[in-house]
């Protein structure tokens, strides 16, 4: 007798979708016989310079190591976190990527009997993870494109144990002030998580970069979520962290899997912290990106959401779809989102200027050959 393998899933996750991330570079090129060196990515956010020489010289040195287990509580890199941000080891998680991360938080803290918050066109993780443990998703519309945190905290009831707030927001690229998050968590009540994701604050400066660390002594329920994929260019090693309170950081720590963090990774992480140099290209090389990205939208007559992130959102109607694929027919990859509820958007990484204005190219043409019906 046949069995039904996915009914003997738990319910929550018998209804999931998997994540779908941005098309690989060799699989464009197979799909459409391009040569992978003519191909630009702009699809997942990741950093154009490439990693710093002071991460791959640790990576490299790691390596003489594996056959064997990296350290299971990546002291070298707490130790390092700690310095730079000003906290105590002991409120750091580490995990396999900030994804891992957040996972870890919906265990801990939601089951089948709970609510979770999170907002319109936030990061597609958070209701994965809400469903993967059985909770209910609470989506709050967005408020321009944003997180309305007014809305938020109205939704919360008896049942909420977990509210996600991306901060900045992807894909959406917008970003909540200080004063805005403080109003916000002097609403929740202490017994309700608050999860503030900073995928992206590196991105930020100045007044305009509102430091969830700096809010922890006074909200013992808030979580901040930190990655090295993005500004710090690691992505492809998959390390993030999170700071709290050292109780709930025992509590996350209870769940987090041993060696959740390879050697080549934590040794990379380390090393990266300490090049300050590659932390002020990556945002110098990001702020002119987007410049350039919005004067093209608005020559082309394309409306945009500024964003504060390594990545924008342009709106190209109802044929974002049509666009994208004659985009892949070109050899460049971006990220459509209608899944996150934004059919007539794409989102696109910044590059490099070349790549910028390959993708700015490319668009163009996509763009008259569908307005000319060809």
């Amino acid at each position: 007798m046949a069995i039904d393998y996915q009914r003997l899933a738990v319910e929550g996750v018998q209804s999931l979708s998997p994540y779908q991330p941005g098309k690989p570079i060799d699989e464009l090129a197979r799909e459409f016989g391009l040569d992978p060196a003519n191909i630009v990515k702009l699809a997942s956010n990741e950093n154009p310079l490439g990693p710093s020489d002071r991460a791959l010289a640790a990576a490299q040195k790691a390596l003489s190591d594996l056959c064997l287990y990296p350290d299971g509580n990546g002291f070298d890199l707490k130790q390092a976190l700690s310095v730079r941000l000003g906290v105590s080891a002991d409120q750091i998680t580490l995990g396999n990527g900030s994804n891992d991360v957040l996972e870890i938080i919906a265990r801990c803290f939601a089951d089948a009997d709970d609510e979770v918050i999170f907002s319109q066109y936030a990061f597609a993780v958070y209701p994965l993870v809400t469903q993967a443990v059985g909770a209910k998703g609470v989506c709050v519309p967005a408020l321009e494109w944003g997180h309305d945190l007014d809305a938020m905290a109205n939704a919360i009831t008896d049942r909420t144990r977990l509210i996600f707030v991306a901060n900045p927001n992807n894909p959406t690229g917008t970003v909540q002030g200080t004063a805005a998050i403080e109003a916000f968590l002097d609403r929740v009540p202490a017994n309700v998580i608050v999860v503030l994701d900073e995928a992206y604050c590196e991105y930020l400066q100045g007044n305009e970069y509102p430091d969830g660390i700096r809010l922890l002594p006074g909200y013992p329920n808030l979580i901040v979520c930190r990655t090295f994929s993005k500004a710090w260019g690691l992505a492809a090693l998959r390390v993030g962290y999170s700071i709290c309170s050292p109780e709930i950081t025992d509590v996350l720590n209870r769940v987090r899997q041993p060696f959740n963090v390879d050697s080549i990774a934590l040794a990379a992480a380390t090393a990266v912290l300490e090049d300050e140099a590659y932390l002020q290209r990556s945002r110098k090389v990001n702020e002119a990106g987007l410049r350039q990205l919005e004067a093209a939208f608005e020559r082309l007559g394309l409306e945009y959401i500024p964003s504060v992130g390594n990545f924008i959102a342009v709106d190209v109607g109802e044929q974002a779809q049509e666009v994208f694929q004659s985009l892949l027919a070109q050899g460049v990859i971006v990220r459509p989102v209608a899944g996150y509820g934004m059919p007539c958007h794409l989102r696109v990484s910044v590059g490099l200027s070349e790549a910028n204005d390959r993708f700015v190219e490319a668009l163009e043409h996509s763009l008259n050959k569908i307005r000319q019906g060809g």
